[in-house]
């Protein structure tokens, strides 16, 4: 017997078709809005022969621009309210003059000349992990403002302030500021929809089909290394086994099968009140993207993302290669999608610090790097 698992009472993703805007705006009525964006620097000349370009299409232009600039490319994001992309250009001279910021110019983006390469930025990065894994930590590059955003929550205290701070200076000036967190950065592991195992609760994410064409769906990391069978009840009967987990590491992710082969895994987002989200493919964020989260404890939250490969330093262990962004989260929601308004998915709820009534930060392990790692594809099987 065939059982759909997941039609109103999980948060799920994929197959064909997608949202638009209008429908966005109307999934999202109590939604928090979005941070709006900051002055970047590119004057109004520098924007005058940019392209219009939507937020699906702007990570294909960033990453085929970063290849051709080489170690002059510094960053790029997305501006959503002018639907421009702005690279970041470090070069001799002046990025506005220079070759590689024509380049960026005839690709139809806004070229802006900027103080530190991401050669520079990477070491860094490099210098951070090295010296000030801290506990309640977090870092990610920020090309909004050319330097690395530096995080600290609550729990960073006395000597390990002291630390921090001072590597922080030793990197240099214009390379990296430290901003303080309201609250603590912990996964928001509690015991899309609820899922339940070995006393935990979690959210569902995306439903996927595994390489041999089982159905499966992932979730956060430290969830999956938290029970290896999972729930839709709590105390309930197992309908997920855990196939693989990754947490601490290079990244926060799970991929379970179904217990029953013939479940039925649509190809949706659950956003309450009855009502689904069909999305048809993954993609990669970029800063300054829109982004819309579901999880099982607060629902649909919006935002935009903020920094990427970021690394944060739970209390278990660091892990890298997470999104950041400023949508709010909250104990439970891990594991939960996150996706964009035309139809895309884009990341599973790991972790953060704040509540959906202060703010704060929040860090989600990218799907395609997910997908990649376990070898399955969004959606149902043909």
């Amino acid at each position: 017997m065939s059982h759909r698992r997941i039609s109103k009472s999980k948060a799920v993703l994929a197959g064909a078709g997608a949202v638009g805007v209008a429908a966005a705006a109307i999934l999202l009525p109590n939604a928090n809005a979005s941070q709006s964006g900051t002055d970047d620097g590119a004057g109004d000349g520098a924007r005058q022969n940019a392209k219009t370009v939507s937020a699906a299409s702007a990570p294909e232009l960033v990453a085929r621009l970063s290849s051709q600039l080489g170690e002059e490319y510094a960053g790029a994001y997305y501006d959503a309210q002018k639907k421009q992309v702005v690279v970041n250009v470090a070069e001799a001279g002046g990025g506005d003059g220079g070759e590689s910021a024509a380049r960026v110019r005839d690709a139809g983006a806004v070229a802006r000349s900027v103080q530190n390469s991401m050669g520079e930025l990477r070491s860094a990065t490099g210098t951070l992990s090295r010296d000030a894994t801290i506990p309640g930590t977090a870092w990610a590059v920020d090309p909004r403002t050319n330097q690395i955003l530096v995080t600290a929550d609550t729990t960073v205290t006395g000597e390990r302030w002291d630390t921090l701070e001072s590597t922080v200076r030793s990197l240099g000036d214009g390379v990296a500021r430290i901003q303080k967190s309201a609250g603590e950065f912990k996964p928001f592991l509690e015991g899309g929809d609820a899922i339940f195992g070995g006393g935990a609760r979690c959210s569902m994410g995306f439903n996927v089909t595994t390489q041999d064409g089982t159905p499966g769906f992932l979730t956060a990391g430290h969830c999956g290394v938290a029970a290896e069978q999972w729930s839709e009840d709590q105390n309930g009967a197992p309908v997920g086994t855990v196939q693989a987990a990754t947490f601490p590491g290079d990244g926060d992710f799970a991929l379970l099968t179904y217990d029953d082969p013939a479940t039925e895994a649509p190809s949706e987002v659950d956003v309450g009140d009855g009502r689904t989200v069909t999305i048809g493919q993954a993609g990669e964020a970029a800063v300054g993207l829109e982004v819309i989260r579901m999880g099982s404890t607060t629902g649909l939250a919006d935002g935009s993302v903020t920094g990427l490969g970021a690394t944060v330093n739970y209390a278990e262990g660091s892990v890298s290669g997470l999104i950041q962004t400023n949508v709010c989260a909250e104990p439970g929601d891990s594991g939960g999608p996150l996706f964009t308004a035309d139809g895309t998915a884009i990341g599973l709820t790991s972790g953060g610090s704040g509540d959906c009534t202060s703010g704060g930060e929040t860090f989600f392990q990218p799907v395609s790097t997910t997908l990649a790692a376990v070898g399955a594809e969004i959606g149902s099987a043909p």
